[in-house]
């Protein structure tokens, strides 16, 4: 959609045009790898990367310089090419946030090969499926990983595995300690085949020369899975212009928070996520920033040390993260004033977890809208302008969106009516990895189908209602999880919420709440209907209400609706 907007204050990059024009930029034409060579080149002493055991202790931490972390991706570059690996291959990583992720990320990209990521928690099966699906023949697994992989290979194409451990970026006391306590504990020290390296073998015995490949702005650089709207993992197939153009597109978003001598990002985001790999990783190197590595976002007295000792001003993250964050029983241990941005995603962002944040960091946090198949952000809240709270904000520089009516998608809605969001811009994906059909239907005429509903209001702000799949329809009422979940949240002693449908046999379906308690807090499902009901109209209200000890979420922290209703059917 092409629409006006009142002040370039609002959205920085209109700094250049006059309002009324299309908010459009240049990006460099050039692939995602270019840019961290030119850190490297321009900047070699600063710091890339932050890892270690600052929960611990502040001093038990680890850095590499841009320079180094450059050397060590042509290194790695040179010993995949080594292994038979060439443009185009497939390159599975099944790794938590650590350096060798970013090391093993940009030397495949420098191959002009594929970043296949994995998830770290997936299990065998999920494994397997995602290395056939890709047709990976290379993987860089950790080493308490492995014999998930050694399980799973003779099923597989894998012909290489390159096997690390977490302890070799760590400085050498955190490393003496991880070696005593960790692996002689627990027996995570791996033996690997015969025909299996180790990480810091093959970089060692490679040069660090640059490898001489040539790589265009249309080659696919990730396959990033993704549930969708069927279920069925499908990897969006991501080409360098778009990684390019979403990392420029959210440098130029935050051009206008005050800079300082200590920027840095905090990743607790997992980096096999498109959220990661883009707000953080990739735009880290944009900016020329640290980036501290939180391997597990569940430790939040890691985070909050991280923040405490580095005095990171970016802080991306997604509303249960900000929720426990909020809710941290010794919060007040740790100074964390130095944070001034902090984008959400992946979900709703409630409004009292947004406000307390706020009021306990002097930071502003604003919420954001991305999709794996838009690379991902395609809309976000100014962080200095006129942010709506309960809205995804405005299209990203260069991002058109509309809302179509579900039924055929092809009707434009009125303003204020609800309908399919559907997005276009240079960050949308090709298309799915050898799926045409799936294509075709989230690409249509340019435009990617988003499966979200949502509203736009007269000021071009956009506001998700909810899943299509996840609408409720019950006695005939279309109900949005999202409305209720709101309500939920308002609830003083409710710490997080989620709503679905459940099969009811008069209405067909009813509404569903499951709910996590604060700590030490009580509340009975007939009082939490009660405060529903003065809030709510009728039919919008749950009519049954469990509490849960917790609920379930991907290691990004987003809640998974689907398998409450999986728990659901499963009872019958």
């Amino acid at each position: 959609m092409d629409r006006p907007f009142d002040s370039a204050q609002d959205r920085p990059w209109l700094k250049h045009y006059e309002p009324g024009v299309r908010a459009h930029f240049d990006y460099p034409a050039r692939p995602m790898h270019a840019f961290l060579e030119d850190v490297a080149t321009q900047s070699p002493d600063k710091t890339a990367t932050i890892f270690g055991g600052v929960a611990q202790d502040a001093l038990l931490d680890a850095k590499l310089s841009y320079s180094e972390l450059n050397d060590q991706t042509n290194r790695l570059a040179n010993a995949l090419t080594a292994l038979g690996v060439k443009k185009g291959d497939r390159v599975a990583l099944y790794l938590p946030n650590c350096p060798q992720f970013v090391i093993a990320y940009y030397a495949i990209l420098k191959l002009g090969a594929i970043v296949a990521p994995n998830n770290p928690m997936y299990v065998p099966r999920e494994l397997e499926f995602q290395l056939n699906d890709s047709g990976a023949e290379t993987m860089v697994c950790l080493s308490r990983l492995y014999p998930y992989v050694r399980m799973v290979r003779p099923n597989t194409k894998l012909r290489n595995v390159v096997v690390t451990s977490m302890k070799e970026y760590f400085p050498p006391r955190l490393k003496a300690i991880f070696e005593q306590f960790v692996e002689e504990k627990d027996g995570h020290r791996a033996t690997i085949g015969a025909d299996e390296h180790w990480f810091q073998d093959v970089l060692n015995a490679a040069p660090a020369t640059p490898p001489n490949v040539t790589v265009d702005p249309e080659d696919t650089a990730v396959l990033l899975y993704t549930g969708g709207t069927t279920g069925v993992p499908k990897a969006a197939e991501i080409t360098h212009k778009n990684v390019v153009a979403n990392a420029f597109q959210c440098k130029e978003w935050v051009s206008n928070v005050p800079k300082e001598s200590h920027d840095a990002t905090i990743v607790a985001l997992p980096l096999y996520h498109s959220y990661a790999m883009t707000v953080c990783m990739n735009n880290a190197v944009l900016q020329e920033m640290p980036m501290i590595l939180i391997p597990d976002p569940r430790n939040l007295a890691h985070v909050l040390k991280s923040i405490d000792c580095h005095h990171p001003t970016y802080f991306p993250g997604v509303p249960t993260m900000y929720t426990a964050i909020i809710n941290y029983p010794d919060l007040g241990k740790y100074r964390i004033k130095s944070i001034k941005a902090c984008l959400s995603g992946a979900a709703a962002l409630p409004l009292p977890v947004q406000m307390k944040f706020q009021e306990l960091t002097g930071a502003r946090l604003v919420e954001g809208y991305g999709l794996s198949e838009a690379t991902p952000v395609t809309h976000d809240n100014p962080l200095f302008g006129d942010n709506r709270i309960g809205t995804i904000g405005v299209p990203f520089p260069d991002t058109d969106a509309k809302i179509v009516d579900v039924e055929t998608g092809e009707q434009e809605m009125p303003l204020g009516e609800r309908g399919e969001l559907i997005v276009k811009g240079p960050q949308v994906m090709k298309g799915y990895w050898n799926r045409p059909d799936e294509t075709r239907l989230a690409l249509r005429g340019g435009w990617l189908y988003t499966g979200d509903i949502a509203i736009m209001d007269e000021d071009g702000y956009f506001r998700i209602v909810d899943r299509k799949k996840d609408m409720i329809i019950a006695g005939g009422y279309n109900i949005y999880p999202r409305d209720v979940e709101e309500v939920l949240y308002e609830h003083p002693q409710i710490l997080e919420a989620a709503v679905a449908g459940v099969t009811d046999p008069y209405r067909g379906e009813t509404v569903k709440a499951y709910v996590v308690l604060k700590p030490g807090q009580t509340a009975t499902a007939e009082d939490i209907m009660a405060f529903c009901r003065e809030r709510l109209a009728a039919f919008k209200c749950p009519k049954i209400v469990e509490v849960r000890e917790s609920l379930p979420k991907t290691m990004i922290g987003k809640i998974l609706r689907r398998q409450l209703v999986a728990e659901e059917q499963a009872k019958k």
